[in-house]
């Protein structure tokens, strides 16, 4: 990683408490904490889906509180940043909005402290990100950890946004958030999964494979009883399952 002495931060409509934009030796650029995610600010579009999350996640009944808080991270690191400040790199690309893109950073304010260690601790960010080796060789690993106990610290102490977790609701809060999650990765497997167009007429029992409820003796089957004149034969196959042929139709061709 790079190191920058006398950093800047630039006053920028797009800043929160763990991404902003700075300025290294005159030269802008949008940078992301490494490890930590601050609360949204707003409830715009592009940031609900990040918005519901955060409401989940620290058991919140009104996602209002959560822009509260995301505001007042923002605060937070502004009041951090108003003298100049070390900042750390390797010029990773962070997702964002950002137009330029952003990089991650770790960043260490005048008086010698993490900004990511210090919004835990004050209950204005969640121990959870991209992580890695820090600028005084911490472990990722160990890292991730350090900030886990500050942030349960927090926890504890009703510091910050935790103040306002209902511990019942974040039990649930969270747990739906996570069967969501799951449900939406499913989702996207079954897309990125799903086999091409076969040709029922002259597949091989390895493509009929890749479908799902048809092993090596339903492939046979199918085989056997070639030729197809429309991908309706299927359905006239004896004793062989209704539904496994009908999940399936759409992926045959008989061209």
């Amino acid at each position: 990683m790079q190191k920058f002495k006398n950093v800047k931060l630039v006053d920028h409509p797009a800043n929160d408490g763990d991404s902003f934009v700075v300025s290294i030796s005159g030269t802008q650029t949008a940078v992301r904490l490494y490890f930590v995610d601050a609360p949204e600010t707003s409830a715009s579009s592009l940031a609900l889906q990040r918005l519901r999350e955060h409401t989940r996640y620290f058991g919140l009944s009104n996602a209002n509180v959560t822009i509260d808080f995301g505001k007042k991270a923002k605060a937070f690191m502004k009041d951090k940043l108003s003298k100049p400040f070390y900042l750390y790199t390797a010029f990773a690309k962070a997702p964002g909005n950002m137009a330029k893109g952003r990089i991650y950073a770790f960043v260490i304010t005048s008086s010698g402290k993490s900004l990511g260690g210090l919004l835990v601790r004050e209950g204005l960010a969640r121990a959870k990100g991209v992580g890695r080796e820090t600028p005084n060789s911490v472990s990722k690993a160990d890292r991730k950890e350090q900030l886990t106990d500050l942030e349960r610290s927090a926890m504890m102490k009703r510091k910050g946004i935790w103040q306002w977790t209902d511990p019942d609701l974040l039990v649930d809060s969270r747990a739906e958030e996570r069967l969501e999650k799951a449900v939406l990765a499913q989702f996207k497997e079954s897309i990125t999964t799903t086999p091409k167009l076969i040709n029922i007429n002259t597949c091989s029992a390895e493509e009929l494979k890749q479908l799902k409820g048809i092993g090596k003796k339903r492939a046979e089957i199918i085989i056997q009883n070639r030729p197809y004149k429309s991908t309706d034969d299927l359905l006239k196959i004896s004793n062989f399952p209704y539904k496994v042929i009908i999940e399936n139709i759409n992926y045959f061709t008989v061209k």
